[in-house]
């Protein structure tokens, strides 16, 4: 898949019947009955609605990241990813910005395999928040966003080879993190 398929958003859909209420500064936890691979980061998107969850789709240069682990030690074909904690785990928890602008948000949360070279797979779901909370921040410019996408194919954070480079460190894809 490419970073730019439609389905990289929130894997097909971007509105439910359910939404969860979330004060800002609190913790969010994704949970996943099953995961595969040790290599990639773990990045969390949010997107702010206009209005309510119906017309909400996601579209336009507003996603913004709150969280994300790439690799914390080399080498790259080791362990040391945020995508081996949900591997061990089964789940990541964030925390929303405590100054975030009170509202309903789209929470996006992709793991990005990245185990065979040149041919990232990316696992993206979305869920539908409701902050609440007496904050005011709006991440703007370069903390922001469109996906599909929001990096080049060729960007290294998707291309590298875990297995036969020699780097040392990784970026993962993307805007730098806004944490208010």
């Amino acid at each position: 898949m490419m970073v730019t398929d439609k389905k990289v958003m929130c894997n097909g859909g971007t509105s439910a019947d359910l939404s969860a209420p979330v004060k800002a500064g609190g913790k969010v936890k994704a949970i996943w009955k099953q995961w595969t691979h040790a290599q990639g980061p773990v990045m969390v998107w949010m997107y702010k609605c206009a209005g309510d969850f119906k017309s909400c789709d996601g579209s336009g240069k507003k996603w913004f990241k709150i969280d994300e682990k790439g690799m914390t030690a080399p080498p790259l074909s080791g362990t040391a990813w945020g995508t081996n904690d949900v591997l061990k785990n089964l789940y990541w928890e964030s925390t929303i910005p405590s100054s975030l602008a009170a509202g309903n948000y789209l929470i996006r949360h992709e793991l990005l395999a990245l185990h065979q070279a040149n041919t990232p797979q990316f696992y993206a779901e979305c869920a539908q928040l409701q902050v609440t909370g007496s904050g005011s921040g709006q991440p703007s410019g370069d903390f922001l966003a469109t996906i599909p996408g929001y990096a080049p194919q060729s960007d290294p954070g998707i291309t590298v080879d875990t297995y036969g480079s020699k780097a040392t460190t990784y970026t993962p894809p993307g805007p730098k993190v806004w944490s208010g």
